[in-house]
């Protein structure tokens, strides 16, 4: 064989060896992240080739699933009171993919989790037949929270403190996820577009300024510390409180309120700024901020099982700006569920019992296959003796201060009012909050609300006009034979 032959065949050798090394590469390699590929339209065939799992509310499901009348797609999601449920369920879409409850067990729900696999399933590879999630929402107090945000914007939780089942998650405006789950593009658009931003989840992802309902944190690092030592005591609060290093003054809303050096209790009764401005510079912005933490504030991880954005309470301050956070304003955010789980700590003797809103996931037969209510978690955040004080001083809000329309005729109630600043100069309609906990007849319910628009005049914002009410009706419902 000449040269010139010998060359080219070990060249068209070496070109065979690359393709096949290339293919080898692209089927055992890339093949998987080809098939797990968003843009796979053999994906969304497999997923809705058969109906999909459900999520169950009160023993019922708020799921389901429909044969379509056309399209490669054999069945699509629907859900019964979408709106009523979308911050629960989220969305499972043929073509925006799927959030919450539904992204959280998309592989339980659609028959793919190796847990629902029989041995001949793994054999033969076939789908299993999907699972259920079970949830801890109580379906008379989540439309309560829902009827009472009515047409405003903002969100309520409600949360048992002795088991940490979450009963509530609702969020205003809502959105119906049946709209979207054939992937209309209109309808998608519009949702996306809208100012109100609909498919917002308020109760769990959107962490604003929680205002005055943050001087419970406050108070319970005074008295965790020692700073003081009931929340009867006398505090150190001269009215109005100039904030150091700054020609500023922390001043309160009510100028006739008794706030100069008053006691914890009195000072959650008026709401009083000067108080909780002097006592967070007192302890220092790194004694508030740990106890802050205890609470679940900069828990970057905070899974119910949908993760929840974190609360925060910032670092770095000067002490102008800790004084700020005392109450509640400067970069201090919470939301809804945060806050509640304040409220929740305080009524259940200082201890919190990880919220979650899952109690049970099952196989397609009703075998649990894990049950969340028996794997939660409880940690001691303040004494029984500081969570009593405490919960007192709630109790003296609602009988006698800001939060008196969270009175409920038969029951203990506990709360703290709330108005947070908002915009620059505060310009901007302030948010109204509410934290609380009820307890009627050996049930208890902890709540927090915050609306964060409505139709009334500026002048009537506050925490005890708006919020208050809501989460009234949310105790109501979780309280009631």
């Amino acid at each position: 064989m000449n040269k010139t032959i010998r060359r080219v065949s070990v060249f068209t050798l070496l070109m065979v060896l690359a393709l096949l090394v290339r293919a080898t590469w692209v089927q055992f390699y890339e093949g998987q992240a080809l098939a797990d590929d968003k843009q796979n339209r053999r994906n969304s065939i497999a997923l809705y080739s058969e109906p999909l799992g459900n999520i169950v509310v009160g023993g019922k499901a708020v799921t389901g699933s429909a044969r379509t009348k056309s399209g490669d797609l054999a069945y699509k999601r629907t859900y019964t009171d979408g709106a009523l449920y979308a911050a629960v369920t989220g969305y499972s879409s043929q073509a925006f993919g799927a959030t919450q409850l539904e992204g959280v067990y998309q592989d339980l729900l659609d028959g793919t989790d190796i847990r629902l696999k029989s041995v001949l399933d793994t054999v033969t590879n076939k789908r299993a037949d999907p699972g259920n999630v079970i949830t801890t929402i109580d379906p008379d107090v989540q439309k309560a929270a829902y009827d009472a945000l009515g047409d405003n914007k903002g969100a309520g939780v409600a949360i048992d403190p002795t088991t940490g089942k979450i009963l509530a998650v609702a969020s205003t405006p809502s959105y119906d996820p049946s709209r979207i789950t054939t992937g209309d593009g209109d309808a998608w658009k519009q949702l996306t577009k809208d100012s109100d931003k609909p498919m917002t989840n308020r109760a769990l992802r959107q962490p604003l300024p929680p205002g005055s309902t943050f001087k419970l944190v406050v108070a319970a690092a005074a008295l965790e510390d020692g700073l003081y030592s009931s929340v009867d005591e006398r505090t150190d609060s001269p009215n109005p409180y100039p904030l150091p290093q700054s020609s500023d003054k922390l001043e309160n809303e009510n100028p006739s309120a008794p706030c100069e050096n008053a006691s914890i209790r009195v000072a959650l009764q008026y709401s009083c700024n000067n108080v909780f401005g002097s006592m967070a510079v007192a302890l220092g912005q790194d004694k508030v901020r740990e106890m802050a933490e205890k609470f679940g504030f900069n828990d970057k991880e905070q899974d119910v099982p949908v993760r929840a954005y974190t609360s925060v309470y910032p670092s770095d301050l000067d002490e102008a700006s800790t004084a700020l956070t005392g109450i509640g304003q400067f970069d201090v955010t919470a939301t809804p569920l945060q806050m509640a789980m304040v409220s929740a700590a305080i009524a259940n003797g200082g201890k919190l019992v990880s919220p979650h809103m899952v109690s049970q996931i099952t196989d397609g037969g009703g075998d649990v296959l894990e049950n969340y209510d028996d794997a939660a978690d409880t940690e001691e955040i303040v004494s029984s003796d500081t969570a009593e004080q405490l919960q007192s001083a709630m109790q003296t809000v609602v009988e006698k201060g800001t939060g008196t329309n969270a009175r409920i005729a038969g029951a203990t109630v506990g709360g703290k009012t709330g108005t947070a600043q908002h915009g620059e100069n505060n310009s901007k309609t302030p948010y109204a909050w509410f934290t609380s906990y009820g307890k009627a007849d050996g049930k208890e319910v902890a709540v927090a609300v915050i609306v964060e628009q409505s139709n009334a005049e500026r002048s009537e914002v506050s925490g005890n006009g708006l919020a208050a009410p809501v989460a009234r009706k949310m105790m109501e419902a979780a309280l009631k034979d």
